[in-house]
């Protein structure tokens, strides 16, 4: 006899892994980085649109048709968080090698 589709057994669900809270986050681009301020302007001119649709196609459009000198200051403070990111991620990186070389000693 078919079975159902109903009584068919389904996969089971993968569990996700906890996060790290000590994990650092990543840094934004620098488009993030610009519609940060973007949000801000765009919201003083236009007060009454509440729309977030509006707000981020017009923050995208602009930052399209912006010449590189203009992207230049978003994309150098992106750089530079992105190389502290970088640096503490190295760090946390090696805290955790120690931790599992620790682990892997008292298991022996």
């Amino acid at each position: 006899m078919k079975k159902k589709a109903a009584e068919k057994a389904k996969p089971a669900k993968r569990s996700q892994a906890a996060k790290d809270p000590n994990k650092p986050m990543r840094p934004p681009s620098a488009f993030f980085d610009f519609m940060e301020e973007f949000r801000k302007t765009f919201k003083e001119k236009n007060y009454n649109n509440k729309s977030v649709y509006v707000v981020g196609k017009t923050g995208g459009d602009k930052w399209k048709i912006l010449s590189e000198a203009k992207k230049a200051p978003n994309v150098a403070k992106a750089n530079k968080i992105k190389s502290e990111y970088n640096s503490k991620m190295n760090a946390y990186n090696k805290k955790q090698v120690n931790t599992i070389a620790i682990y892997e000693e008292i298991l022996k």
